[in-house]
Protein backbone atom coordinates (compact mmCIF):
# COMPACT_ATOMS: atom_id res chain seq x y z
CA UNK A 1 0.00 0.00 0.00
CA UNK A 2 2.87 2.42 0.58
CA UNK A 3 2.27 5.98 0.82
CA UNK A 4 -1.20 6.01 -0.74
CA UNK A 5 -2.47 3.81 2.04
CA UNK A 6 -0.85 6.34 4.59
CA UNK A 7 -3.16 8.96 3.51
CA UNK A 8 -6.35 7.23 2.10
CA UNK A 9 -7.12 3.87 3.52
CA UNK A 10 -9.96 4.45 5.40
CA UNK A 11 -11.17 1.78 6.58
CA UNK A 12 -9.06 -1.95 7.73
CA UNK A 13 -12.24 -4.04 7.82
CA UNK A 14 -12.00 -4.66 4.65
CA UNK A 15 -8.39 -5.89 4.95
CA UNK A 16 -9.64 -8.23 7.61
CA UNK A 17 -12.78 -9.44 5.15
CA UNK A 18 -15.52 -8.30 6.80
CA UNK A 19 -18.38 -6.81 5.24
CA UNK A 20 -18.72 -3.74 4.41
CA UNK A 21 -20.73 -1.23 4.89
CA UNK A 22 -21.06 -1.83 8.64
CA UNK A 23 -23.40 0.97 8.62
CA UNK A 24 -25.41 1.50 5.55
CA UNK A 25 -27.09 4.41 3.74
CA UNK A 26 -29.94 2.13 1.99
CA UNK A 27 -32.19 2.06 5.82
CA UNK A 28 -31.82 5.56 6.18
CA UNK A 29 -32.73 6.36 2.58
CA UNK A 30 -35.92 4.53 2.99
CA UNK A 31 -36.64 6.50 6.05
CA UNK A 32 -36.84 9.77 4.42
CA UNK A 33 -40.26 10.17 3.41
CA UNK A 34 -40.62 10.10 7.33
CA UNK A 35 -37.83 12.04 8.67
CA UNK A 36 -35.62 14.74 7.41
CA UNK A 37 -32.82 16.13 9.39
CA UNK A 38 -32.48 20.16 10.19
CA UNK A 39 -30.12 20.71 7.59
CA UNK A 40 -32.89 18.72 5.11
CA UNK A 41 -35.41 20.70 5.79
CA UNK A 42 -33.33 23.54 5.45
CA UNK A 43 -32.42 22.21 2.27
CA UNK A 44 -35.91 21.55 1.19
CA UNK A 45 -36.86 25.49 2.03
CA UNK A 46 -34.73 26.54 -0.75
CA UNK A 47 -36.41 24.37 -3.18
CA UNK A 48 -39.76 25.44 -2.39
CA UNK A 49 -41.30 28.04 -5.38
CA UNK A 50 -39.16 31.37 -5.12
CA UNK A 51 -40.05 34.78 -6.54
CA UNK A 52 -37.69 35.81 -9.20
CA UNK A 53 -36.15 38.13 -6.48
CA UNK A 54 -35.80 35.52 -3.90
CA UNK A 55 -34.15 33.43 -6.61
CA UNK A 56 -31.61 36.31 -7.60
CA UNK A 57 -30.92 37.07 -3.63
CA UNK A 58 -30.42 32.94 -3.11
CA UNK A 59 -27.70 33.51 -6.29
CA UNK A 60 -25.89 36.08 -4.84
CA UNK A 61 -25.66 33.97 -1.20
CA UNK A 62 -24.05 31.44 -2.79
CA UNK A 63 -22.07 33.21 -5.14
CA UNK A 64 -20.69 34.69 -2.02
CA UNK A 65 -20.23 31.86 -0.57
CA UNK A 66 -18.54 29.98 -3.40
CA UNK A 67 -15.96 32.63 -3.15
CA UNK A 68 -15.66 32.20 0.62
CA UNK A 69 -14.81 28.69 0.57
CA UNK A 70 -13.02 28.24 -3.05
CA UNK A 71 -11.86 31.44 -3.95
CA UNK A 72 -11.64 32.40 -7.80
CA UNK A 73 -10.25 29.09 -8.81
CA UNK A 74 -12.30 26.62 -11.18
CA UNK A 75 -11.23 22.97 -11.76
CA UNK A 76 -11.13 21.83 -15.61
CA UNK A 77 -11.20 18.54 -16.61
CA UNK A 78 -11.99 16.15 -19.40
CA UNK A 79 -13.63 12.64 -19.56
CA UNK A 80 -11.99 9.86 -21.59
CA UNK A 81 -14.17 7.30 -23.23
CA UNK A 82 -12.86 3.70 -23.19
CA UNK A 83 -15.34 1.55 -23.87
CA UNK A 84 -18.89 2.13 -24.50
CA UNK A 85 -19.61 -1.51 -24.45
CA UNK A 86 -22.47 -2.48 -21.71
CA UNK A 87 -24.73 -5.45 -20.53
CA UNK A 88 -27.34 -3.20 -19.05
CA UNK A 89 -30.41 -2.43 -20.64
CA UNK A 90 -30.72 1.69 -19.26
CA UNK A 91 -33.67 2.78 -21.52
CA UNK A 92 -31.86 6.28 -20.97
CA UNK A 93 -29.13 5.81 -21.99
CA UNK A 94 -27.29 5.49 -25.49
CA UNK A 95 -24.69 2.89 -24.43
CA UNK A 96 -27.73 0.61 -23.20
CA UNK A 97 -27.17 -3.18 -24.48
CA UNK A 98 -30.33 -3.38 -26.65
CA UNK A 99 -29.33 0.06 -28.49
CA UNK A 100 -27.52 -0.96 -32.21
CA UNK A 101 -25.01 1.38 -31.86
CA UNK A 102 -21.25 1.16 -33.08
CA UNK A 103 -19.07 0.01 -30.41
CA UNK A 104 -15.25 -0.06 -29.95
CA UNK A 105 -13.18 -1.15 -26.20
CA UNK A 106 -9.61 1.05 -26.93
CA UNK A 107 -6.43 -1.04 -25.70
CA UNK A 108 -4.06 0.69 -23.72
CA UNK A 109 -1.78 2.42 -26.30
CA UNK A 110 -5.42 3.98 -27.92
CA UNK A 111 -6.37 4.97 -24.17
CA UNK A 112 -2.64 6.53 -23.75
CA UNK A 113 -3.02 8.68 -26.90
CA UNK A 114 -6.47 10.11 -25.85
CA UNK A 115 -5.06 11.27 -22.51
CA UNK A 116 -1.47 12.67 -24.27
CA UNK A 117 -3.75 14.81 -26.57
CA UNK A 118 -5.63 16.29 -23.79
CA UNK A 119 -2.64 16.88 -21.52
CA UNK A 120 -1.23 18.91 -24.66
CA UNK A 121 -3.88 20.96 -24.60
CA UNK A 122 -3.80 21.06 -20.51
CA UNK A 123 -5.34 19.03 -18.92
CA UNK A 124 -4.18 17.27 -15.25
CA UNK A 125 -7.23 15.72 -14.33
CA UNK A 126 -8.59 13.17 -16.37
CA UNK A 127 -12.16 11.12 -15.68
CA UNK A 128 -11.73 7.90 -17.58
CA UNK A 129 -15.25 6.32 -18.55
CA UNK A 130 -16.84 2.93 -19.73
CA UNK A 131 -19.65 1.23 -19.91
CA UNK A 132 -20.61 -1.99 -17.83
CA UNK A 133 -19.74 -4.99 -19.00
CA UNK A 134 -17.13 -7.59 -17.31
CA UNK A 135 -16.12 -8.96 -20.62
CA UNK A 136 -14.24 -5.98 -22.02
CA UNK A 137 -13.47 -4.04 -18.71
CA UNK A 138 -11.71 -6.47 -16.55
CA UNK A 139 -8.93 -8.42 -15.67
CA UNK A 140 -6.64 -5.75 -14.86
CA UNK A 141 -7.77 -3.61 -17.84
CA UNK A 142 -8.36 -0.48 -15.57
CA UNK A 143 -5.50 -1.16 -13.38
CA UNK A 144 -3.39 -1.12 -16.86
CA UNK A 145 -5.10 2.47 -17.70
CA UNK A 146 -4.04 4.05 -14.67
CA UNK A 147 -0.79 3.10 -14.60
CA UNK A 148 -0.20 3.89 -18.46
CA UNK A 149 -1.74 7.56 -17.46
CA UNK A 150 -0.03 8.41 -13.99
CA UNK A 151 3.44 8.74 -15.57
CA UNK A 152 1.72 12.07 -17.28
CA UNK A 153 -1.41 12.63 -15.70
CA UNK A 154 -1.51 13.65 -11.86
CA UNK A 155 -5.02 13.46 -11.10
CA UNK A 156 -7.53 10.27 -12.42
CA UNK A 157 -10.59 9.29 -11.47
CA UNK A 158 -13.18 6.34 -12.65
CA UNK A 159 -16.76 6.73 -13.72
CA UNK A 160 -17.52 3.00 -14.53
CA UNK A 161 -19.86 0.10 -13.08
CA UNK A 162 -19.53 0.22 -9.62
CA UNK A 163 -17.59 -2.58 -7.53
CA UNK A 164 -16.46 -4.60 -4.53
CA UNK A 165 -14.43 -2.41 -1.44
CA UNK A 166 -11.35 -4.65 -2.53
CA UNK A 167 -12.02 -4.04 -6.21
CA UNK A 168 -11.53 -0.37 -5.62
CA UNK A 169 -8.83 -0.89 -3.21
CA UNK A 170 -6.76 -2.01 -6.07
CA UNK A 171 -7.62 0.85 -8.36
CA UNK A 172 -6.28 3.33 -5.44
CA UNK A 173 -2.94 1.38 -5.32
CA UNK A 174 -2.88 1.59 -8.90
CA UNK A 175 -2.72 5.56 -8.78
CA UNK A 176 -6.51 6.59 -8.97
CA UNK A 177 -7.85 8.93 -6.62
CA UNK A 178 -11.33 9.66 -7.20
CA UNK A 179 -14.28 7.86 -7.88
CA UNK A 180 -17.75 9.23 -9.60
CA UNK A 181 -21.53 7.32 -9.15
CA UNK A 182 -24.75 8.63 -10.22
CA UNK A 183 -27.53 6.61 -9.09
CA UNK A 184 -29.49 8.03 -11.83
CA UNK A 185 -32.62 8.25 -10.53
CA UNK A 186 -33.80 8.05 -6.66
CA UNK A 187 -36.77 7.24 -7.17
CA UNK A 188 -37.28 3.23 -6.83
CA UNK A 189 -40.04 2.74 -8.65
CA UNK A 190 -38.68 4.90 -11.38
CA UNK A 191 -35.12 3.24 -11.13
CA UNK A 192 -37.05 -0.43 -11.32
CA UNK A 193 -38.94 0.83 -14.91
CA UNK A 194 -35.46 2.22 -16.56
CA UNK A 195 -33.14 -0.83 -15.70
CA UNK A 196 -34.84 -3.20 -17.33
CA UNK A 197 -31.80 -5.94 -17.31
CA UNK A 198 -27.94 -6.39 -15.96
CA UNK A 199 -26.46 -5.84 -13.01
CA UNK A 200 -27.58 -1.99 -12.66
CA UNK A 201 -30.77 -3.26 -11.82
CA UNK A 202 -30.52 -3.89 -8.19
CA UNK A 203 -31.16 -0.26 -6.51
CA UNK A 204 -29.39 -0.96 -2.76
CA UNK A 205 -25.98 -1.97 -4.44
CA UNK A 206 -25.98 0.84 -6.05
CA UNK A 207 -26.74 2.97 -3.50
CA UNK A 208 -24.32 1.67 -1.38
CA UNK A 209 -21.23 2.03 -4.07
CA UNK A 210 -19.62 5.70 -2.49
CA UNK A 211 -19.37 3.88 0.66
CA UNK A 212 -17.91 0.91 -0.98
CA UNK A 213 -15.25 3.19 -2.73
CA UNK A 214 -14.84 4.97 0.65
CA UNK A 215 -13.79 1.65 1.84
CA UNK A 216 -11.76 0.97 -1.17
CA UNK A 217 -9.72 4.37 -0.39
CA UNK A 218 -10.67 6.70 -2.68
CA UNK A 219 -9.94 9.98 -1.59
CA UNK A 220 -12.75 11.99 -3.68
CA UNK A 221 -15.95 10.92 -4.44
CA UNK A 222 -18.47 12.34 -6.75
CA UNK A 223 -22.35 11.30 -6.74
CA UNK A 224 -25.24 12.92 -8.88
CA UNK A 225 -28.51 11.92 -10.48
CA UNK A 226 -29.62 12.41 -14.43
CA UNK A 227 -32.54 14.72 -13.91
CA UNK A 228 -35.62 14.26 -16.62
CA UNK A 229 -36.16 10.49 -14.74
CA UNK A 230 -38.15 11.75 -12.44
CA UNK A 231 -39.42 14.82 -10.54
CA UNK A 232 -36.65 17.36 -9.43
CA UNK A 233 -37.17 18.13 -6.15
CA UNK A 234 -37.63 14.26 -5.21
CA UNK A 235 -34.06 14.15 -6.59
CA UNK A 236 -32.79 16.66 -5.19
CA UNK A 237 -34.17 15.63 -1.56
CA UNK A 238 -32.67 12.14 -2.46
CA UNK A 239 -29.24 13.54 -3.33
CA UNK A 240 -28.97 15.62 -0.86
CA UNK A 241 -29.74 12.94 1.87
CA UNK A 242 -27.29 10.87 0.40
CA UNK A 243 -24.62 13.69 0.30
CA UNK A 244 -25.25 14.55 4.21
CA UNK A 245 -24.82 10.67 4.98
CA UNK A 246 -21.85 10.16 3.47
CA UNK A 247 -20.09 13.60 4.90
CA UNK A 248 -21.21 12.32 8.69
CA UNK A 249 -20.24 8.42 8.38
CA UNK A 250 -17.12 8.72 5.33
CA UNK A 251 -15.75 12.19 6.99
CA UNK A 252 -12.25 11.76 5.51
CA UNK A 253 -13.56 12.09 1.85
CA UNK A 254 -14.11 14.70 -0.13
CA UNK A 255 -17.17 14.90 -1.77
CA UNK A 256 -18.76 16.85 -5.02
CA UNK A 257 -22.52 16.56 -6.54
CA UNK A 258 -23.28 16.86 -9.57
CA UNK A 259 -26.92 17.35 -11.66
CA UNK A 260 -26.82 16.72 -14.98
CA UNK A 261 -29.81 16.81 -17.23
CA UNK A 262 -30.99 14.63 -19.80
CA UNK A 263 -29.44 14.62 -23.46
CA UNK A 264 -30.07 13.24 -26.97
CA UNK A 265 -28.85 10.05 -27.24
CA UNK A 266 -29.39 6.76 -29.22
CA UNK A 267 -32.41 4.92 -28.33
CA UNK A 268 -36.13 6.37 -27.96
CA UNK A 269 -36.29 7.07 -24.64
CA UNK A 270 -37.83 10.26 -24.13
CA UNK A 271 -37.81 12.17 -20.60
CA UNK A 272 -41.30 12.65 -18.60
CA UNK A 273 -40.00 15.60 -16.33
CA UNK A 274 -38.16 18.73 -17.31
CA UNK A 275 -35.78 20.71 -15.17
CA UNK A 276 -36.12 24.22 -16.21
CA UNK A 277 -33.30 26.34 -16.23
CA UNK A 278 -34.73 28.54 -13.14
CA UNK A 279 -35.00 25.46 -11.42
CA UNK A 280 -31.41 24.52 -12.63
CA UNK A 281 -29.76 27.73 -11.33
CA UNK A 282 -31.90 27.04 -8.11
CA UNK A 283 -30.71 23.65 -7.33
CA UNK A 284 -27.09 24.58 -7.72
CA UNK A 285 -27.83 27.82 -5.15
CA UNK A 286 -29.58 25.34 -2.70
CA UNK A 287 -26.45 22.79 -2.93
CA UNK A 288 -24.40 25.77 -2.31
CA UNK A 289 -26.19 27.45 0.53
CA UNK A 290 -27.09 23.66 2.08
CA UNK A 291 -23.49 22.05 1.49
CA UNK A 292 -20.72 25.48 1.45
CA UNK A 293 -18.04 23.22 1.42
CA UNK A 294 -18.67 20.67 -1.20
CA UNK A 295 -17.64 21.09 -4.85
CA UNK A 296 -20.13 21.21 -7.33
CA UNK A 297 -19.93 19.81 -11.26
CA UNK A 298 -20.73 21.39 -14.23
CA UNK A 299 -20.33 19.12 -17.46
CA UNK A 300 -20.61 19.82 -21.49
CA UNK A 301 -24.45 18.69 -21.10
CA UNK A 302 -25.19 22.27 -20.26
CA UNK A 303 -25.23 25.38 -23.16
CA UNK A 304 -22.58 27.68 -23.56
CA UNK A 305 -24.62 30.50 -22.28
CA UNK A 306 -26.10 29.09 -19.34
CA UNK A 307 -22.76 27.43 -17.79
CA UNK A 308 -21.21 30.80 -18.69
CA UNK A 309 -24.21 32.54 -16.50
CA UNK A 310 -23.63 29.95 -13.30
CA UNK A 311 -20.08 29.33 -13.47
CA UNK A 312 -19.59 32.11 -10.70
CA UNK A 313 -22.82 31.11 -8.85
CA UNK A 314 -21.36 28.10 -7.41
CA UNK A 315 -19.50 25.53 -9.71
CA UNK A 316 -15.99 24.68 -8.65
CA UNK A 317 -15.58 22.61 -11.33
CA UNK A 318 -16.27 21.82 -15.22
CA UNK A 319 -15.47 19.60 -17.76
CA UNK A 320 -14.53 21.77 -21.27
CA UNK A 321 -13.97 20.15 -25.08
CA UNK A 322 -15.45 16.87 -24.05
CA UNK A 323 -16.58 13.59 -26.44
CA UNK A 324 -18.41 10.77 -24.92
CA UNK A 325 -17.34 8.22 -27.08
CA UNK A 326 -14.13 6.31 -26.66
CA UNK A 327 -11.58 7.40 -29.62
CA UNK A 328 -13.32 10.72 -29.25
CA UNK A 329 -10.27 12.66 -29.38
CA UNK A 330 -7.98 11.45 -31.78
CA UNK A 331 -10.02 8.69 -33.83
CA UNK A 332 -8.29 5.57 -31.97
CA UNK A 333 -10.42 2.56 -31.71
CA UNK A 334 -11.99 2.25 -35.41
CA UNK A 335 -9.72 -0.80 -36.40
CA UNK A 336 -12.49 -3.03 -34.37
CA UNK A 337 -15.41 -0.67 -34.34
CA UNK A 338 -17.99 -2.99 -34.41
CA UNK A 339 -22.66 -2.66 -34.49
CA UNK A 340 -24.05 -4.70 -31.59
CA UNK A 341 -27.56 -5.85 -32.47
CA UNK A 342 -29.63 -7.06 -28.96
CA UNK A 343 -26.40 -7.91 -27.21
CA UNK A 344 -25.27 -9.63 -30.10
CA UNK A 345 -21.47 -8.77 -32.04
CA UNK A 346 -22.53 -7.66 -35.96
CA UNK A 347 -19.05 -6.98 -37.94
CA UNK A 348 -19.05 -4.31 -40.53
CA UNK A 349 -18.66 -4.77 -43.99
CA UNK A 350 -16.03 -2.45 -44.47
CA UNK A 351 -13.82 -2.07 -41.42
CA UNK A 352 -12.12 1.33 -40.07
CA UNK A 353 -15.19 3.43 -41.16
CA UNK A 354 -17.29 5.64 -38.77
CA UNK A 355 -16.31 6.21 -35.03
CA UNK A 356 -18.26 4.93 -32.19
CA UNK A 357 -21.59 5.70 -30.92
CA UNK A 358 -21.41 8.40 -28.24
CA UNK A 359 -23.13 8.34 -24.90
CA UNK A 360 -25.22 11.48 -25.12
CA UNK A 361 -24.99 14.66 -27.40
CA UNK A 362 -22.97 17.32 -25.66
CA UNK A 363 -24.25 20.92 -25.50
CA UNK A 364 -21.24 23.16 -25.44
CA UNK A 365 -18.61 22.36 -27.60
CA UNK A 366 -16.07 25.05 -27.06
CA UNK A 367 -12.69 23.96 -26.92
CA UNK A 368 -10.97 23.82 -23.33
CA UNK A 369 -8.85 27.24 -24.37
CA UNK A 370 -12.10 28.88 -25.29
CA UNK A 371 -13.41 27.58 -21.71
CA UNK A 372 -10.85 28.99 -20.05
CA UNK A 373 -11.04 32.26 -21.67
CA UNK A 374 -14.27 32.70 -20.47
CA UNK A 375 -13.62 32.11 -17.14
CA UNK A 376 -10.75 34.12 -16.98
CA UNK A 377 -13.05 37.23 -18.25
CA UNK A 378 -15.29 36.45 -15.65
CA UNK A 379 -12.70 37.06 -13.17
CA UNK A 380 -12.12 33.19 -12.54
CA UNK A 381 -8.88 31.33 -12.41
CA UNK A 382 -9.16 28.04 -14.70
CA UNK A 383 -7.14 25.06 -12.17
CA UNK A 384 -6.17 22.02 -14.74
CA UNK A 385 -3.68 20.93 -11.97
CA UNK A 386 -4.30 20.66 -8.31
CA UNK A 387 -2.89 17.66 -6.55
CA UNK A 388 0.37 15.82 -7.10
CA UNK A 389 1.48 12.32 -5.44
CA UNK A 390 4.62 15.10 -4.06
CA UNK A 391 2.31 15.76 -1.76
CA UNK A 392 1.87 12.33 0.30
CA UNK A 393 5.90 12.21 -0.06
CA UNK A 394 6.07 14.88 1.76
CA UNK A 395 3.49 13.81 4.24
CA UNK A 396 4.81 10.86 5.06
CA UNK A 397 8.04 12.43 4.89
Amino acid sequence: MGKIADCTRLDTRVRRGDSYPPVSFVPHFNRLPQERSPLLKRFEHFLAPKSRGELESMAQAARARTRQHFGKTMRLFAPVYLSNECINNCTYCGFSRDNAILRVTLDIPQVVAEAQHLAEMGFRHLLLVAGEHPKFVSNGYLEKCIRALKTFVPTIALEVGPMEADEYERMVIAGCEGLVVYQETYDREAYQELHTAGPKKDFDWRLECPERAYAGGFRRIGIGALFGLADWRTEALGLAAHLEYLMRTCWKASYTVSFPRMRPHAGVFQPKYLLEDTHFVQLIAAFRLSFPEVGIVLSTREPAALRDAVAPLGITSMSAGSHTEPGGYTGQGTEDLHLTVRGRRVELEEAGEGQATEQFGIADDRSAAEVAAMLRRKGLDPVWKDWDEAILQRQSA
